[in-house]
């Protein structure tokens, strides 16, 4: 197994509330026991899975510059690899693109339709409910401990990325899920505004405090890419196959 994962919730189902602070509006989402990597996929696993030359760059820095669609890919390369069951099925569709200038809240219609298989036993992309009860790891506040002990952000590092593990793990053993890069979410921010616009969660290396707080919620084009931009792992947890998040 390349990837090192632990099982969250800990403690069987949560409750989680999702808060999106620009319209006010709130949500709660019952979230099953699932498995999810210790930290970001690295340049080295990427690069392993994908058979690549690994670049050069310390093996352990997180992969960034990957699209939400890479990041789909890569988890059914790496369910293939490991001989699990590919999570998503990709299929093409026409798409009617309006030609000149279109407003941010006015995104081109996604040409690609995921489907989740949500038996499948091979790797995915957290739901965003998924992602917050781990990084909160059972606290309730915007951080689980202090934020210079646990993340890179622009008050640590104006550089670029830091390899993962680093910093202090939050109480489930979970690494960098504040700062360092932001992560990829399978859900739809608001797809009646934003169209295929996705979550990403946690803040990055460049990005101040108020960002790197385990509420906040972004989004981006799925076919965006960005040097504070990465991912990772989640899988299903076997005794809870049918996945309440």
């Amino acid at each position: 197994m390349l990837i090192d994962m632990v099982t969250v919730p800990s403690a069987g189902p949560a409750l989680e509330t999702i808060v999106d602070r620009s319209t006010g509006h709130s949500w709660s989402v019952e979230i099953a026991p699932f498995h999810i990597a210790t930290t970001p996929v690295t340049v080295e696993t990427w690069a392993k899975v994908h058979g690549e030359t690994l670049p050069e760059l310390d093996p352990a820095l997180p992969k960034v510059d990957v699209n939400w669609r890479e990041a789909v890919m890569f988890c059914n390369a790496l369910s293939e690899v490991e001989g699990l069951a590919a999570v998503y099925t990709v299929t093409e569709r026409e798409t009617r693109s309006t030609a000149g200038w279109r407003p941010h809240d006015e995104p081109e219609p996604d040409s690609w339709h995921v489907e989740w298989n949500r038996r499948a036993d091979g790797y995915r992309l957290p739901t965003e409910a998924e992602w917050q009860v781990a990084c909160r790891a059972g606290t309730t506040g915007p951080h689980y401990a202090n934020l210079a002990d646990i993340a890179w952000y622009d008050a640590t590092t104006a550089t670029g990325p830091r390899p993962v593990g680093q910093k202090e793990p939050n109480g489930w053993g979970l690494y960098d899920t504040l700062g360092g890069v932001w992560e990829w979410c399978w859900d739809l921010y608001d797809e009646a505004v934003y169209g295929p616009y996705r979550v990403i969660r946690g803040g990055g290396w460049s990005d101040p405090h108020w960002s790197c707080r385990s509420g906040v919620r972004r989004k981006t084009n799925p076919q965006a890419s960005f040097d504070d931009l990465g991912f990772r792992l989640a899988r299903n947890h076997p005794a809870w196959p049918s996945h309440c998040g």
